[in-house]
């Protein structure tokens, strides 16, 4: 079976904002495939794998324009201006975003810059690592046994300073927290958390280089999650997720190349009981 073509034209002029998943090439959607393949010039972020841009039209300009806590990196309204300037030298502008554009990926920001300047663009979902990168560690983002419920936050707000969120009342409501771009103020965060009342052995996942050939999933506790985080392969980028979903990974870790000895596998009903429990 061939893969279905996408008669939608990327129109010279126009920019697509569009979401690479949280890095496997695989995960990439149809039309984002099909934007790398019409782009006259890619405008690419730090997030973005050189597989995914080694499926650009080869005659595309590559350009680097990504943003990361901390580091030098362009401010975005230069970014936003370059789209505009790009595309009003009728150029076809592929804008190519880790994740999805509009979560947590400055998307809403590019898109609204577009619009005042009157420039025609297309949003292009893609896949949040804080789904598609749990999926690849095994972590369900939710479970009817364990939570009806989930909050995504973010780590540091648009400045890369500690996020002004109100922690207190997250620890309170949700279930299931995950944390985008947590690393730089995770001591901070942790301990917010448990001033406001989350429990020391809260089972804790970090996942860093989620769904790439070198992810690197640290299984911890709220409580430990510094000291363990501090001897590991914890780096950025990593989404962060808290509660008891992250105890499905024991079953559902199937990127994993070494099964568990038969005697060491739980049974569904042997982990319901231990949740109870």
């Amino acid at each position: 079976m061939s893969v279905p073509k996408i008669n939608i034209t990327l129109k010279r002029g126009s920019v697509w904002l569009a979401g690479a998943g949280p890095g496997d090439p695989g995960l990439l959607t149809l039309h984002a495939v099909n934007g790398l393949h019409q782009a006259d010039i890619i405008v690419y972020d730090a997030l973005v794998s050189k597989e995914i841009l080694k499926l650009a039209n080869p005659s595309a300009a590559l350009e680097f324009a990504g943003k990361r806590g901390g580091k030098p990196s362009p401010k975005q309204v230069d970014i936003s201006l370059r789209l505009i300037h790009l595309a009003r030298k009728n150029k076809r502008v592929l804008r190519l975003k880790g994740g999805d554009p509009f979560v947590f990926g400055r998307g809403g920001e590019e898109a609204t810059a577009l619009y005042d300047a009157g420039i025609p663009f297309r949003i292009i979902p893609g896949i949040t690592s804080g789904i598609g990168g749990l999926a690849y560690a095994g972590i369900p983002l939710t479970h009817r046994d364990t939570n009806h419920a989930v909050t995504l936050v973010t780590g540091h707000d648009a400045v890369g300073g500690i996020s002004t969120i109100d922690w207190a009342s997250i620890s309170k409501s949700a279930p299931v927290i995950v944390i985008y771009m947590a690393i730089k103020h995770l001591e901070s965060i942790v301990n917010s958390l448990l001033s406001a009342g989350r429990k020391h052995d809260e089972p804790m996942a970090i996942v860093s280089n989620a769904s790439l050939p070198n992810q690197f999933v640290l299984e911890t506790s709220l409580g430990s999650c510094m000291q363990d985080s501090q001897n590991s392969r914890v780096k950025a980028p990593s989404i962060v997720v808290i509660g008891p979903v992250v105890n499905f990974r024991n079953m559902l870790n199937w990127l994993s190349e070494v099964p568990k000895p038969i005697g060491e596998v739980e049974t569904l009903a042997d982990f319901k009981t231990k949740q109870v429990g």
